[in-house]
């Protein structure tokens, strides 16, 4: 969740979707939103963890004008879909941060709240509700697996959603994430191929080398610890 501000002249709450979603979310809006700047569409999609007690609390300051936060979709752990922003509006979930070298990640993107502390595992219903939606996402905006990040992707070391319970894997099993590479990497791990690879596989952010590490690790291989080695750079490597 991330505060911003909103335009001038903007409406108090999101119109009513334009789009039909044959997985009829709940319609609960937010008045904190506003229009994407530049004429851009959604390119990406990013996963939070809403790290509250439930996912009724989330919902309330997700459309609280106070809080001036929000997010497209609100996914409960039963499996239970709230959409609280248009898809065609700038919902305010992003914040600071970049990816693949470009900023203005809330106009570039479909932010989607995953109902969890971060110390517990998904569901699997509620898994399986993102995996609807991610392919309805995809197809109305033509999004690649590839434009399918996580909050700590674009923002390391300021946010560590969706956290190491997510299954990125299982997205990745099911075209719903790029893939993790498969090719051969270093068998010494430098630092500066390291940070080569992670920015060309869109962590761009300006960052400290434990920063960057910490990130990708977020990603690819929660588990591990101490300095960089040889299986940090392997995810990496096409």
């Amino acid at each position: 969740m991330e505060m911003d501000t909103p335009a001038a002249g903007t409406p108090a709450h999101s119109a009513v979707p334009s789009t039909t979603d044959p997985l009829t979310p709940i319609w609960h809006p937010s008045p904190n939103f506003g229009p994407r700047r530049d004429g851009l569409k959604p390119s990406l999609i990013v996963l939070h963890y809403t790290a509250m007690n439930n996912a009724q609390e989330a919902l309330e300051r997700l459309c609280d004008p106070v809080h001036e936060v929000s997010a497209h979709y609100l996914i409960g752990g039963d499996g239970t879909l709230w959409q609280m922003v248009r898809e065609e509006d700038r919902a305010w979930h992003a914040g600071a941060g970049e990816w693949h070298g470009q900023n203005d990640i809330n106009s570039r993107s479909i932010g989607i709240e995953l109902d969890n502390t971060g110390q517990h595992p998904f569901s699997d219903l509620q898994m399986q509700r993102l995996e609807q939606l991610l392919r309805q996402i995809m197809r109305r905006w033509t999004i690649q697996p590839n434009g399918v990040i996580g909050h700590s992707d674009m923002a390391p070391g300021r946010k560590f959603d969706p956290g190491p319970k997510f299954d990125w894997l299982r997205l990745e099993r099911n075209a719903l994430a790029a893939p993790r590479g498969q090719g051969d990497s270093p068998q010494t791990a430098v630092q500066i191929q390291f940070r080569t690879l992670a920015q060309a596989a869109g962590f761009s952010a300006d960052v400290d080398d434990e920063t960057l590490l910490s990130a990708v690790r977020l990603r690819y291989r929660p588990w591990g610890k101490g300095p960089l080695q040889h299986a940090d750079l392997a995810p990496l490597t096409t």
